[in-house]
């Protein structure tokens, strides 16, 4: 078989039809690989098997297989096998082995993770002032086009509807506080970023602070629909990195789900607002807050749900963020999905927590997260730690869903009243050592779903104390977590202790997982996020993967 290398940030290798023989391809990110193969004989229930190694390592560690799933009717999908590799370092040269399972059909491919040095070119100084910074110069790849804010405060005093609007690509934007994005006279439709990408690919968004957008709905009183401190919804958009930002308090309030006037879909700010834009991205180490007057639809999120697009985009990662104060989503992750990555967020004052309907390519992947604190209206619990189901139609649910290793922690009585989406439909699912501690109502809450529709699940090794399908979760364990002293988030800080106490249900009692299951000793993981003996999680601007 042909060998594909791809090395570094710019580089992207792209298969021009899928079919039988096509690829090996691998996408980068910073610390993950997506994995996408068509070999001849590939068939359903016939896996790929994945070795990995640093280039010239002696010795191979294993990846999840990739499971066979071609998508009819899109090209979307790339290849007949899709899957990641995660937790690798940057600037890395990675060999990787695929196989066929039960076959001698082999391939072998080289990739280089990302450099988290970019290199830096032009550096252009931007003073404080009132008025929107266009930026349109571009630089190029080997000379990054700096646009440094460091110590400037951009205040558009909400008569302009971005504080930066940017047509070009090799640019960073570093260190800007930015203020008042949504012109006061704008009802008009669409929507407004304080940040807005209108063109370009290869961005980085870093050291920013951003506050106090958003227009006034006068119809609802609400603050505009997806209205946010970033948005784009420019398709040829390509590794957008989003990292070390806040993003907070944006001017006006969203709605409930519940409200007495509007009894509807939750409508507000967000965060960040993607729109089928492209894909590549990474949004990381960001803390995206407020407060109960000022709450957000989606943190981050966007569009299309129904589609073989979405948000973030294909090969996309979403880690180490702080997510909080939305009235429906803390994290969107919809549409396509395909090797979509979220892990080791901590996600909390929301009402679903991440929401996942539907996923139509895969496979997503959603692991080592933190939730805490569901909750649906002032003063009242509710929502469910994954939303799953489906965006119109049950036809979008046809991509391929991994769950491991998270945390429901119940922080107050606010715990979610559904873990892997209610009573919702459920397909094409593994969940693995996930706490899928529920406010169980009495024996009515479902830590994962028992819908007729479901079909191809396999929920095991996890903690439960809600209903569970019948026949699922052999190795399971029935229970409520028992954790550390002192455990929980500590807000100053930005950091988390998860821990389950050592005479818990649910220590040593998950399965180990290739490439997912690490930090833990003894023959087999804790059921959680966060195993014993770990250091403490961090979240947000101070966060980093060792």
């Amino acid at each position: 078989m042909k060998i594909f290398i791809t090395t570094g940030l710019l580089a992207l290798s792209l298969l021009s039809a899928r079919g039988a023989g096509s690829g090996p391809l691998a996408i980068p990110t910073f610390h993950c690989l997506g994995l996408y193969w068509s070999p001849p004989g590939g068939a359903a229930g016939k896996d790929v098997l994945v070795r990995y190694r640093p280039q010239g390592a002696a010795g191979w560690k294993t990846g999840l297989p990739l499971r066979y799933n071609p998508i009819e009717k899109t090209e979307e999908d790339l290849t007949d096998y899709r899957g990641s590799l995660v937790h690798l370092a940057p600037a890395t040269t990675f060999e990787i082995e695929l196989t066929l399972a039960g076959t001698r059909t082999t391939t072998n491919l080289m990739a280089t993770t990302w450099s988290e040095k970019f290199p830096e070119g032009a550096v252009v100084r931007v003073a404080s002032g009132n008025a929107p910074l266009a930026i349109t110069e571009s630089g190029t790849p080997g000379a990054w086009r700096v646009y440094d804010g460091r110590g400037a405060t951009l205040d558009v005093r909400h008569q302009h509807d971005a504080c930066i609007t940017i047509n070009a690509s090799n640019v960073i934007v570093r260190g800007f506080v930015l203020k008042g994005a949504g012109a006061a006279g704008n009802t008009k439709k669409g929507i407004i970023g304080a940040i807005r990408i209108e063109g370009g690919r290869d961005i980085v968004i870093e050291d920013c602070d951003i506050s106090d957008w958003g227009r006034l709905n006068p119809k609802t009183g609400f603050g505009f629909d997806y209205d946010a401190a970033l948005f784009s919804n420019c398709k040829t958009l390509r590794r957008l990195i989003v990292q070390r930002c806040k993003l907070h308090h944006p001017t006006y309030d969203g709605s409930t789900w519940y409200e007495p006037k509007y009894p509807t879909h939750t409508m507000g700010p967000q965060y960040i607002s993607l729109f089928n834009a492209g894909g590549n991205h990474v949004i990381r180490y960001n803390e995206c807050f407020s407060d109960l007057e000022h709450m957000c639809n989606d943190g981050i999120g966007g569009g299309s749900n129904g589609s073989y697009q979405g948000a973030p985009g294909p090969d996309s990662d979403i880690y180490g963020n702080l997510v909080s104060h939305c009235w429906d989503d803390g994290l969107e992750v919809e549409g396509g999905s395909r090797n979509v990555r979220v892990w080791g967020n901590y996600i909390t004052q929301s009402m679903m927590m991440i929401g996942n309907a539907a996923c139509s390519i895969g496979p997503l992947y959603i692991w080592n997260n933190v939730v805490a604190r569901s909750q649906w209206q002032p003063d009242m619990h509710g929502g469910y730690f994954l939303k799953m189901g489906y965006a119109g139609s049950e036809d979008w649910m046809t991509g391929h869903q991994y769950i491991f290793h998270n945390t429901l922690f119940r922080s107050d009585e606010y715990l979610p009243t559904g873990g892997l989406g209610g009573n919702r439909i459920v397909k094409h699912t593994v969940s693995r050592n996930n706490i899928l501690h529920i406010r169980d109502g009495k024996g009515k809450g479902h830590s994962a779903s028992e819908a007729q529709q479901n079909s191809d699940n396999s929920f095991d090794y996890d903690l439960f104390n809600g209903k569970v399908p019948e026949g699922s979760e052999a190795h399971g364990v029935r229970g409520e977590p028992r954790y550390v002293a002192g455990a929980g988030f500590d807000a100053a800080a930005r950091t988390g202790n998860f821990q389950l106490d050592p005479a818990s249900p649910g220590v040593g009692a998950g399965e180990p997982l290739p490439n997912f299951s690490s930090g833990y000793t003894g023959q087999k993981p804790d059921i959680g996020a966060h195993q014993r003996g770990a250091p403490p999680m961090r979240f947000g601007v101070a966060a980093r993967e060792p």
